[in-house]
C-alpha cells in the first residue's frame, strides 16, 4: 500500500483484470494459444506477450533504470512502425507455460515498482511522462482491452465492471492527444460526457452546460477509445460538431491509431 489511495486502487483493479485475463488462458493447450484473435496476425500468445512486454517496459521506465529503458526506446526508434510486432512475435515464440510466467512476473514487478515510485516523480514513456498512477492506469487500460481480444477469440462473454471507469476516464483525458494524433488541431472548449456505468451510475467530466456533449453507455465509449469496435457499431451520442468529430478519432492509448475495425452492421446502424 502507498499514501496514494488512487494509485492503491487502480493497481487493485489491474491486478483483478489481469487474474481476469489469466483465467481465460490458463486452461488452453499449446493449440489454444495459437488461436487467432481479432488483431490481424496475433494469437493469443501474441496478446500476452505483448502485455508482458509492456509491463517489463513500464518496469524499466519507472524504476529510472535509464540504461534499461533508454535501450527500449532506440529498439522504437529503429522500428518504429513495426517494434510493438516484432516484441509480440518474439514472445510468441515460447512455450506456453514459460510465457505464462512471464507475464506473471511482470505483472507482480510493475505492481511493485509503482508502489515503490516517489510521489510526484514522472514515469518517461513513448508518450509524455505521466504519473505513477497514470501509468497504473494505461496498464489496465492495454489488459483490458487485450482481454477483449482473446475473450472475442476464445468465444468468451466478458462481463463488464465499474473496472472500466479507468478506461473511459483515459479515454476523455486523452481528447486532445487523438486530435492532434490525427493532425488536427484540438477543442479550446471542455466537452461535456455522461455515461452510463455497468453498474447503473452515470459518471460524468466536464461543465454542465458544455456545448459539446458525448452521452451514452461507458462499454461503449470504453469499447470506441480502444479502437475495439467501430463508432457505427456503438450506441454513443454526439452533440456539437467537434464532439462528434471527437467520436471519429478517439483512442486512448499511444502511438499510430491502426486501421481499427471495420462496422459489423453494413448499414451502419447503432447496436
Amino acid at each position: 500500500m502507498t499514501t496514494n489511495q488512487t494509485l492503491d486502487r487502480v493497481l487493485a483493479d489491474l491486478t483483478a483484470e489481469g487474474e481476469r485475463l489469466e483465467q481465460l488462458v490458463v486452461p488452453l493447450d499449446a493449440a489454444g494459444w495459437q488461436t487467432p484473435t481479432p488483431a490481424a496476425g496475433w494469437t493469443v500468445a501474441h496478446q500476452v506477450a505483448h502485455l508482458a512486454w509492456t509491463d517489463e517496459a513500464a518496469v524499466k521506465a519507472a524504476a529510472a533504470d535509464k540504461r534499461a529503458w533508454d535501450g527500449v526506446v532506440l529498439a522504437a526508434l529503429e522500428d518504429p512502425t513495426g517494434f510493438v510486432d516484432t516484441a509480440a512475435a518474439h514472445g510468441a515464440e515460447a512455450g506456453h507455460a514459460a510465457l505464462l510466467a512471464r507475464w506473471r512476473d511482470a505483472r507482480r514487478s510493475l505492481a511493485e515498482t509503482l508502489t515503490r515510485h516517489p510521489e510526484g516523480e514522472r514515469v518517461p514513456w513513448f508518450g509524455p511522462p505521466m504519473s505513477a498512477t497514470s501509468m497504473a492506469t494505461a496498464r489496465f487500460m492495454e489488459t483490458w482491452a487485450h482481454g477483449l481480444d482473446v475473450a472475442e477469440a476464445l468465444g468468451a462473454s466478458p462481463q463488464p465492471s465499474d473496472r472500466i471507469r479507468h478506461v473511459a476516464h483515459l479515454g476523455v483525458r486523452t481528447r486532445d492527444f487523438a486530435f492532434a494524433t490525427h493532425e488536427l488541431d484540438p477543442p479550446v472548449e471542455e466537452f461535456r460526457v455522461e455515461l452510463r456505468a455497468p453498474g447503473g451510475e452515470t459518471w460524468t467530466w466536464g461543465p454542465e452546460h458544455a456545448a459539446q456533449v458525448v452521452r451514452g453507455p461507458a462499454y461503449d465509449f470504453c469499447l470506441l477509445v480502444t479502437r475495439r469496435r467501430h463508432r457505427a457499431d456503438l450506441d454513443l451520442e454526439a452533440t456539437g460538431t467537434d464532439a462528434d468529430r471527437w467520436l471519429s478519432v478517439a483512442q486512448a492509448f499511444a502511438g499510430p491509431p491502426g486501421s481499427g475495425r471495420e462496422p459489423a452492421d453494413p448499414t451502419g446502424g447503432g447496436r
